[in-house]
């Protein structure tokens, strides 16, 4: 159901990220909101988060500022990306315009959905 291994479930459990219930016979059994927090600890270490940190976030109480400051070194690291990736396109824009109509016919079809999505939002987050 939370896809992800019993063996992940041991070990957010051994390290104090879950919490499991114990039956009569002591076998442990996992909440729906057990089941909830293994998403959200999922969605955090996509997000780039050490479990350290995601323990952190989880536990009743967590700081708002610790919360700002992850955001803003995430917010840091998508504007680096950014930087990055308009300094190629810098690059490669004037290589796009001397290739031939049935090239950029082709190098267009090699182009995602998402990509162009992506480079849309890009275009105007840097306009």
């Amino acid at each position: 159901m939370a896809h992800v291994t019993k063996r992940t479930i041991d070990h957010y459990t051994n390290i104090g990220l879950l919490k499991a219930e114990r039956s009569a016979s002591n076998y442990r059994y996992y909440t729906e909101e057990a089941l909830k927090q293994i998403r959200a600890i999922e969605q955090y270490k996509k997000q780039g988060l050490s479990l350290t940190d995601i323990k952190l976030l989880l536990q009743e109480g967590a700081s708002s500022s610790f919360k700002s400051d992850h955001l803003l070194g995430e917010t840091d690291n998508v504007l680096k990306q950014i930087k990055e990736l308009n300094m190629n396109l810098e690059h490669v824009l004037p290589l796009v315009e001397k290739l031939n109509d049935q090239d950029k016919k082709l190098l267009k079809s090699q182009i995602s959905p998402e990509s162009v999505a992506l480079m849309h939002s890009l275009f105007i987050l840097l306009s």
